[in-house]
Parts: C-alpha cells; structure tokens; sequence
C-alpha cells in the first residue's frame, strides 16, 4: 500500500483536491476532520486540553475560536497543544490504515496541512503538494468570512512557504487552471503510481 502524503498552503485548493482523490476510489484521512472529532464533545482531547488551556471549553466541546486566541502567537502554547492532539492524531490514523488494509485499498492519502512543518513526509511514501498562483491564493483567501490581510500573513509565516513546498514534492498539482485540469492532474498521479512510474525528482508537475 502506497502512502501519500498530501499538503498545501491556505488557499491554495488542498481540501478539493483531497476530495477528488476521495472520487477516484482511494481512502482519504483528512487530519482536520480527526481534530475536529477530537475537539467535539466527548473528544479525547477535550480534557486534557482544558487543563493545559482553562476555559477554552464550551458546552462540553473545544472552542475553536477560544483555543486560537489561547495560543495564535505563542509558540510555546502551540507546542504544548500539538503535544496533546500530535498523539491523539496518530492513534486515530491506525484505525484508518487498518480500514484501509482491510479494503484492499492499493493507495491511500493522508490530508496533513502542515506534513513539512511537524516533519510528516518522512512517514509517507511520496509527497504531492497542491499549488496555485499567489495571487489566486490571496483572492481565495481573503474571500472566507472573517478573514483579512493580517489574519492571512499571520497564517503564511506559520506555514512552509509555497515554492519550498515544490521544491520538495514527489507531485505538484496545479489548482489555478480550474477544476477538470486538476482532477485530470489527480488521476495522472494515481496512474503513474500504480505503474511504479520512475520520478524525474522533487517537484515535479502532474500534467
């Protein structure tokens, strides 16, 4: 079994194209999606993340909103919170891999927004990095409700930059040439993994 690791920075079009992947029959763990399930009430991060964090719980549930002030900025409440939910994270993924063995699933994806900056693609087989102009980047991004400038740079300077993201990518999958171009991308990738298609090396682009 194949394991890709996938990634990009905000706005740059990661969360359709792990969708896509999804569409074309390979498991996908979505990484946000298990932090949530953690975060919802009855989560196993919810108490140990109210100790480290008093107050950030709401109705039984994490509040996203309280977390985020508690520790946007400071990077040592970051570190302590990834201590917490790293973990958590990762007992949660076994499930998904057995799953997934169980399927007799060939290929599965793991949807980690920040695989480079916790060190993921050492665990992962190949890396695709999904990429779009920076342009189209800020546009999509400073579209989303409640979002502005600061808010957005704040977000970049915590995440890899884009062009070393490419620079190290198995695949780069080009989101800024629309929908088709992209799932077109998506299955040229699956294709070429299945039949153990040589790479020409980092960063290489799916056509």
């Amino acid at each position: 079994m194949i394991i890709v690791g996938l990634t990009g920075s905000i706005g740059m079009g990661k969360s359709t194209t792990s969708t896509m992947f999804q569409d074309e029959g390979v498991p996908v763990y979505d990484a946000d999606a298990a932090v949530h399930a953690l975060y919802a009430s009855g989560g196993a991060a919810v108490g140990p993340v109210e100790a480290a964090f008093p107050g950030v719980v709401v109705d039984g549930a994490i509040d996203r909103t309280k977390l985020s002030a508690a520790v946007v900025g400071n990077s040592e409440a970051l570190a302590a919170l990834e201590s917490i939910v790293h973990p958590l994270v990762g007992a949660h993924r076994i499930g998904f891999f057995e799953d997934a063995r169980d399927q007799g699933a060939d290929i599965v994806v793991l949807d980690i927004p920040l695989l480079f900056e916790t060190g993921g693609e050492r665990k992962v087989d190949k890396v695709v990095v999904v990429s779009a102009p920076a342009d189209l980047q800020r546009e999509r991004v400073l579209a989303r409700p409640g979002m502005d400038v600061a808010k957005f740079e704040a977000i970049l300077a915590r995440q890899t930059p884009d062009a070393e993201k490419r620079a190290r990518a198995d695949f780069v999958i080009d989101t800024g040439r629309g929908l088709d171009a992209a799932r077109d991308q998506v299955r040229d990738i699956l294709t070429r993994l299945r039949s153990a298609a040589p790479l020409e090396g980092r960063g290489e682009q799916a056509h």
